[in-house]
């Protein structure tokens, strides 16, 4: 309880008397019910906010940790194949992995269910007693070539026709396999949905015979493609013979829409090899008929230029193995722009053809080792490889079966032998790339089944460099998408991670001088008044969605920059000479009329000055522009002038400060106390005077070191600025710093508003000018939040996502080039997550690309808040 007494009030009697009051001091207890229940809540609110900050993280992580897997083995089935007397040449295999394929050198087919073993009836080439002395496939195994001994080539199909029929026209007396499948003996039949059946049957077809090699000369080497279109394809296949004449034969065939028949146009053309056929470990030809590789047994491989068929000729001679060692199996990885090459000093490497400008060559191209997988454990003699990646699989001279990956160099797979090891006669990898038959030469199977889904991702892939096929070098390469089906994805987190740290440096460049420069003058020096007006409307554009300033940007900034960037460029440094300018031109003012004219005269001066630094910019840019960059400054970013132009504009801020700084230690104090004798306005044309000698003085220096730097062979373009394109950098910057600028502004405005009154005026009172104090006191006090204006604007350019997407040209390249695009981890999420199949490698990399934002996020905001922890000490010692 406590007594308040009250003013004196009249009795009834006339007297005076002071009247008290009793007032419980006791909080009501609706109050401290209250007080607990929002303690509660907010305690679990933070909490619920930090558990849902960490669930989103782990999520990421759940979602992205499969891209770092190995692959496993979840069945593997060993059974044995009558084959006697047959000696097997090739294995096809359904994409179901359920009707397989064994072709012999006879001819003959073996057709078998692959879970089991279990054999159907078979069919056969018909060959006239003839026995192939060379045979050829085309990767997807429907497409094969017969060398004879009487020197004709017969080329043909063998398939595995899928079809679906309904459960009601299935054939009678059906066999049920084990697993649940069926079979009449020709063909194997699977239920699918919706109470139908696909049936797989094999077919085979053989084309009339070619003489391609002289009566009686037999064919010892041959290799087969197939391209074109279906309604035209073009057959091409590559025959030696055995005394080492090659020949490129064409096959155009184009079939009748009308009757269905085919027409076929044999040509061929010898190709001069000058090599003894006992001496050729292999040939390999590719699809368009245009490159022809021949492999010898000493290691070398020669390179022939088949464009002009008529006129081939030797483009390269190069060495695969080191001499001695022979090679134990060639082929081509998908895509047909590298090759597998196995050695027998138990050697793996991959060798693509560079384009490397080179004089040795008559195309310029070179062969070039891109990937060795180090010794393996014993010489690998049978390859196979994947139909859509860039996996494939080997088997050793041991009967070892490995899956491999080329282009990140790892065995990810060995199969498990199922008992003792045996030599394998052919290989197969299936169409699906989800498993593998190896088929040994005494008819034994070994069939595995297994699960590699992201093969192309290591942390290696993801954040190394990579060297792809036909790139000269090894780099950092996002490409997700490609023209072509046989094109690799590349996936490449580096130059996403640098597109986002170089859009935010950029944009804070822009961004954080002007916003604190408008900060201070707001909290500083603008009128109460005006300053009521500024401040909301300033707040107020941080509302703005990202969208509109996006699509602003793109449309309406992005063609103005192109056409006026010659006057843009010099704007950096008209405007600020403008204003200083107009600075010193107001210290010539009498100070009475100064102080009347301060608030908002002043403010519309400031606006005033800006336009005239923009009108100035503009007259002067076409002229810097006729002057200065080759006529038109887009033609000089490309190669046109000289460097020494924009070296200057680049080095003239730093002649500024050492000119200043120079000139200001070389006048001392005795220029101020002289300064201090004259009149305000006398004081002020003398500043003027001195800022007017140091800054022709900085130009001159400008100059100078620009002509130095451009003798030495120093030049910006090729980083700082490149090629112009229209969506660039420099427009999303713009963009970007548009965005943050209000949160910079506002968040420093009010940490500059929270120093104490009393610092201020002790300053004042001292006699320091306001801009001393708000330079010597009020930063270095408001310091920590100002430091978090900038942190929170950072964070929001790290994250800016639409801006980035519509004014960029979202090209994830490695350079600093302001007039070359970029692509941010945020945007590219937003641009890929739509096309990506779910649980896909670039699904999965997506959300790899949202945990690496979240932990560079993090990392920022931890290191900031150290850094702003140190701030708020110093302040405190104030």
């Amino acid at each position: 309880m406590t007594d308040a007494t009250m003013p004196d009030v009249p009795a009834p009697d006339g007297s005076r008397r002071s009247i008290v009051y009793t007032r419980d001091k006791k909080t009501k207890s609706s109050v401290i019910w209250a007080d607990r229940l929002a303690g509660r809540v907010i305690t679990i609110g933070g909490f619920f906010v930090i558990l849902t900050v960490f669930a989103i993280m782990l999520f990421l992580v759940w979602v992205a940790m499969p891209l770092f897997g190995s692959g496993t083995v979840s069945d593997a089935k060993r059974y044995t194949l009558d084959l006697t007397g047959e000696h097997v040449i090739s294995t096809s295999v359904d994409e179901y992995r359920t009707l397989g394929l064994e072709l012999s050198q006879e001819g003959k087919f073996t057709a078998f269910h692959v879970p089991t073993g279990r054999r159907i009836n078979g069919l056969a080439f018909d060959f006239g007693g003839a026995v192939p002395t060379a045979f050829a496939r085309t990767l997807q195994g429907d497409n094969v070539a017969f060398g004879f001994p009487d020197g004709t080539v017969r080329l043909g199909s063998l398939a595995i026709a899928s079809s679906i029929v309904p459960a009601t026209a299935l054939p009678a007396n059906l066999t049920t396999l084990p697993g649940g499948d069926r079979t009449d003996g020709v063909a194997i039949y699977l239920n699918v949905a919706g109470d139908q059946v696909r049936r797989l049957q094999p077919t085979i077809a053989l084309e009339a015979s070619a003489q391609v090699a002289p009566q009686g000369t037999p064919i010892r080497f041959l290799d087969y493609r197939v391209g074109g279109t279906a309604e035209r394809p073009l057959k091409t296949f590559v025959s030696i013979d055995e005394h080492g004449t090659a020949r490129l034969s064409t096959a155009y065939a184009q079939v009748n829409m009308m009757t269905g028949e085919t027409s076929t146009t044999f040509t061929n053309s010898e190709v001069p090899t000058g090599l003894n056929v006992n001496d050729i470990a292999a040939v390999l030809l590719n699809t368009p008929g245009d490159r022809l590789l021949v492999a010898t047994n000493d290691g070398m491989v020669r390179r022939f230029d088949t464009r002009d068929p008529a006129h081939a000729k030797l483009a390269e001679s190069a060495r695969l193995l080191p001499a001695g060692v022979k090679p134990t199996a060639i082929v081509y990885l998908n895509g047909e722009n590298s090759l597998i090459v196995g050695g027998a000093d138990n050697s793996l490497s991959i060798w693509s053809q560079i384009d490397r400008k080179s004089p040795d060559t008559t195309d310029g191209n070179v062969l070039t080792k891109i990937h060795n997988f180090g010794p393996q454990p014993a010489p690998l003699e049978h390859f196979a490889v994947s139909q859509r990646t860039r996996l494939f699989i080997g088997a050793d001279a041991r009967g070892e079966v490995a899956l491999y990956h080329a282009t990140t160099e790892r065995r990810v797979l060995t199969f498990p032998s199922q008992g003792k090891l045996s030599p394998v006669a052919t290989l197969i990898l299936a169409p699906r790339d989800n498993g593998a038959l190896a088929i040994g030469k005494d008819g034994e199977v070994r069939n595995w089944t297994f699960d590699v889904p992201h093969p192309e991702t290591t942390i290696g892939s993801l954040f190394g460099k990579v060297w792809y096929e036909g790139y000269p070098e090894p780099g950092y390469t996002w490409q997700s998408t490609s023209g072509t089906d046989s094109a690799e994805p590349k996936l490449s987190l580096v130059p996403l991670i640098f597109g986002t740290i170089k859009g935010a440096i950029y944009s804070l460049i822009f961004a954080v001088p002007i916003a604190l420069l408008a900060a201070i003058y707001t909290a500083e020096f603008m009128h109460f008044r005006v300053r009521a007006v500024v401040k909301p409307v300033m707040e107020l554009m941080a509302s703005l969605p990202s969208v509109v300033i996006g699509f602003v940007v793109a449309l309406v900034l992005s063609p103005i920059v192109e056409n006026w960037i010659a006057a843009i460029v010099i704007a950096f440094g008209v405007i600020p000479l403008t204003l200083i300018g107009l600075a010193f031109l107001w210290q010539l003012l009498p100070q009475s009329l100064a102080l009347r004219l301060d608030g908002i005269p002043k403010l519309i001066a400031f606006f005033i000055a800006i336009f005239l630094g923009i009108w100035a910019a503009m007259n002067l840019g076409p002229l810097i522009e006729r002057g200065f960059f080759a006529g038109d400054f887009k033609a000089w970013t490309s190669g046109a002038g000289t460097a020494a132009p924009f070296l200057f504009l680049l080095v003239l801020p730093l002649s500024f400060i050492l000119v200043f700084n120079f000139g200001d230690r070389l006048l001392g104090q005795s220029w101020r106390d002289r300064l201090r004798t004259k009149a305000y306005h006398v004081a002020g044309a003398w500043e003027l005077g001195r800022w007017l000698v140091f800054t022709v003085i900085a130009f001159a220096v400008a100059a100078v070191s620009a002509f130095l730097l451009g003798g030495a062979g120093f030049d910006a373009r090729g980083g700082l600025v490149d090629t112009y394109i229209q969506r660039n950098t420099l427009i999303a910057s713009f963009g970007m710093a548009f965005a943050v600028i209000p949160i910079i502004y506002s968040i420093a405005e009010d940490a500059l508003g929270a120093v104490p009154e009393h610092l201020r005026s002790a300053s004042l009172g001292c006699g320091a000018t306001k801009w001393q104090t708000a330079a010597w006191v009020i930063l270095p006090t408001a310091g920590s939040g100002i430091f978090s204006a900038i942190m929170i604007g950072l964070g929001r350019a790290v994250g800016e996502t639409m801006i980035v997407v519509m004014a960029t040209g979202n090209t994830p390249v490695l350079d600093w080039s302001l007039f070359n695009g970029l692509r941010a981890l945020s945007a590219n999420i937003n641009v890929e997550l739509p096309e990506a199949v779910k649980d896909s490698s670039l699904y999965r990399t997506l959300f790899l690309c949202g945990l690496v934002l979240f932990v560079m996020t993090f990392v920022l905001n931890t290191f900031a808040e150290i850094i702003r922890q140190r701030f708020r000490k110093r302040a405190a010692q104030l």
